[in-house]
């Protein structure tokens, strides 16, 4: 068994019925399904009762801590080599996605993380595809951001070896976890320009200015613990920097005059005395 897909839900059953369906419409038979359902009140249990009739559906129904102990749950019952978490609002882009995944994880020696692209569908509608095609991840592009975890493909054991999502963190859990698993520890991500899922962009994570600040928060938590102050104190004072030059190099002839600017400064500070 190559994919464990696993959707945690707490009373959203219309959003639920969507990321269902998408599942078990899917072509490939080589995948299991593991829904974690948080006590529902509204009709949740009904629409994964109505798709377990379709496709065998490991399901349970309680109580939890919140997201990251229903992802931790899930990732606990889960058996396959790599796990996907596809949350309920969130649906798989095709029938064929799966068997395309795992064609990708083939052709390419099966990495320990490979990630597609990301539909991103605003609350007005419109869609935005979000492809972050770099397989060269480093540490700061963890302190700046991250590659999308919800159309991403990890291969279970890594959970075993790094541990599991942070339950102390409302938001920004996945994100800590690839910053210790890519950033900190060397774990190689390989992108496949594939549209993979549809994702609700009015979720828990984007909603509102309160939910905005809780990330930060979070966010600065977690770099706090997690990078030595020398390094963090160097990317909190040079990350524009960087992400200028960055821009710059995507375009080689500003970056040119840039580079020749530098230069002559550099000609004129070393004639300075005491430079």
């Amino acid at each position: 068994m190559i994919l464990s897909i696993i959707t945690i839900n707490r009373n959203n059953a219309q959003g639920l019925k969507k990321t269902m369906q998408s599942v078990v419409s899917q072509t490939s038979k080589d995948l299991e399904y593991i829904v974690v359902d948080g006590a529902s009140t509204d009709e949740s249990v009904e629409v994964i009762k109505h798709f377990a009739e379709q496709r065998d559906i490991r399901w349970v129904s309680e109580r939890d801590k919140g997201i990251y102990n229903a992802m931790n749950k899930g990732i606990g019952m889960a058996q396959g080599e790599y796990v996907m978490i596809l949350n309920s609002g969130d649906y798989l882009a095709s029938p064929q996605v799966v068997d395309e995944m795992d064609k990708a994880l083939k052709a390419n020696n099966c990495p320990d993380i490979l990630y597609g692209n990301m539909l991103k569908i605003w609350p007005d509608g419109k869609t935005q595809r979000d492809r972050q095609l770099r397989d060269d991840y480093s540490l700061f592009d963890f302190y700046n951001g991250t590659l999308n975890p919800d159309a991403t493909y990890i291969r279970r054991s890594l959970f075993a070896q790094y541990g599991s999502f942070d339950e102390s963190l409302k938001i920004c859990s996945d994100w800590a976890w690839m910053l210790k698993t890519v950033g900190m520890n060397g774990v190689k991500p390989l992108h496949v320009d594939l549209d993979t899922l549809f994702f609700d962009m009015t979720g828990v994570s984007e909603g509102g200015e309160r939910s905005r600040q809780t990330i930060r928060n979070e966010r600065q938590q977690v770099l706090n613990q997690t990078l030595p102050a020398a390094v963090l104190e160097d990317y909190d004072r040079y990350a524009t920097d960087i992400l200028m030059m960055r821009r710059l190099r995507r375009h080689p002839w500003a970056f040119r005059w840039v580079r020749l600017i530098e230069r002559i400064l550099f000609k004129i500070e070393k004639r300075r005395p005491n430079s």
